[in-house]
């Protein structure tokens, strides 16, 4: 039986009064559905337990990273032995040059990596190389890709195919966002024209080659080929933003899914194991611009640090048996396939996306394929379905936007009582505008 909120609620009256918006990451807040934030107590294997005690399946693992579920044995066993020897000393350790070696021997894209400390620093530094490189100043991107925070990508589309992009914050100046072009997602003529119109211009091309951050987008068959046709015809980069679906969907990330190398990688989350970590790489002749090797400035003093990399490591050496993302793949599909079938019998209509242990179910009749069609979705419909699910003990992104995360710890009794939830929470939604 729930438990209710009362402690949550009353630790986010708390929390308002000295963080802005009670919270450290704006979708933290539960605004989209109508809740106060839950605080979370403690979590193990594919459960959380917040404040008041109520114990949820969780399907947000930390927005991606805990790939092996909470507290992992090997990963929490690496990480104490790593505290006796020490968090953070600004000096390289030998674990730097183990996690390159792993991430360059599973991504062949990959010929150096450097560490960074979140995804926002791992996109803001690869486009800075990637501009060095060409020698050229704007950036391609689509809308409703997201990656991190940096000025030039807070930018949304203007008006037609070949604006430029306006900031989507207040601190973004426009100088910057002139910088920046964007694209509908999927639509590869789009593309062509903007590269017709500005391809001497144009330093790089960033995505989430399978995009997380309008809910789970699947490219189709030629988009991603195309973009890395039209890239080496203009002299642009590839830049692959796999901070999101590097390490998650394959060992190789998207880019083995699809055979595409790019010219460059962005990382996070998986590689950290839970713990704040970003990574870029990509090929020799790129990334020896970066300093001190060459002249392109970057730095981070907790870069690489001990705790981070131990984390990491542990999490990825886990991932190295196929049959990972054998399991994963088919809890997956048994998730998307259950919805639908909910879905079906509680009489209402969604549209469900799938890739490997990551899923989204949109509460709209068309196919989602574009950030267009991800905001077609009905709103209400979700935040019933949200709360309801909620209630039930299962725990899922609190947007319509942000995609589902299936760990290794989720087991098939997990995924039955999640569907079994779905159908229940379904009705709910059947009558609401």
């Amino acid at each position: 039986m729930h438990k209710g909120f009362i402690k949550s609620q009353n630790l986010y009256q708390e929390a308002i009064k000295f963080i802005p918006g009670g919270v450290n990451s704006p979708v933290r807040a539960f605004k989209s559905v109508g809740e106060h934030p839950v605080f979370i107590d403690y979590g193990y294997g594919s459960r959380l337990v917040d404040v008041d005690g109520n114990e949820y399946i969780d399907y947000v693992g930390s927005w991606g990273p805990l790939i092996l579920g909470h507290r992992h044995p090997k990963v929490i066993d690496a990480l104490q032995n790593c505290l006796n020897i020490g968090t953070s000393f600004g000096a390289p350790t030998e674990i730097e040059t183990e996690m390159a070696k792993f991430i360059i021997n599973a991504v062949p894209s990959v010929e150096m990596v450097r560490m960074v400390n979140s995804g926002t620093e791992a996109t803001m530094s690869a486009l800075r190389l990637a501009r060095a490189y060409t020698k050229r100043d704007k950036i391609l991107k689509f809308e409703g890709c997201y990656h991190g925070h940096a000025d030039p990508l807070l930018i949304k589309a203007g008006s037609g195919a070949l604006t430029l992009g306006v900031p989507s914050s207040p601190g973004v100046p426009l100088s910057i966002a002139g910088g920046t072009l964007t694209a509908s997602y999927n639509d590869l003529e789009q593309v062509k024209a903007i590269f017709r119109e500005n391809g001497e211009q144009i330093a790089a091309v960033i995505l989430e080659p399978v995009p997380g951050n309008m809910g789970l987008i699947l490219p189709e068959a030629g988009f991603l080929e195309g973009l890395h046709s039209l890239t080496q015809e203009y002299g642009a980069l590839l830049i692959f933003d796999e901070v999101m679906s590097g390490f998650r969907l394959a060992l190789g990330g998207a880019q083995a899914l699809y055979n595409i190398m790019p010219d460059l990688t962005c990382f996070g989350k998986i590689i950290g194991g839970g713990l704040p970590v970003g990574a870029y790489g990509g090929r020799k002749e790129i990334m020896e611009l970066i300093a001190p090797q060459g002249p392109v400035y970057q730095a981070g003093t907790l870069s690489g640090n001990p705790l981070a990399m131990t984390a990491g490591l542990s999490t990825l050496r886990e991932l190295q048996d196929p049959k990972t993302y054998e399991k994963l793949d088919y809890l997956g599909t048994k998730l998307a396939e259950g919805l639908k079938k909910a879905a079906n019998n509680s009489g209402v209509e969604i549209s469900v996306n799938n890739r490997g242990s990551m899923a989204s179910c949109f509460f709209t009749t068309e196919k989602v394929r574009d950030y267009r069609s991800a905001t077609s979705c009905n709103l209400n419909k979700f935040k019933a379905f949200f709360q309801s699910m909620l209630s039930q003990g299962i725990y899922l992104a609190p947007s319509q936007f942000e995609a589902s995360f299936i760990s290794l710890a989720h087991t098939e009794e997990d995924i039955d009582e999640t569907i079994e939830a779905s159908e229940i929470a379904f009705s709910t939604t059947k009558n609401i505008d």
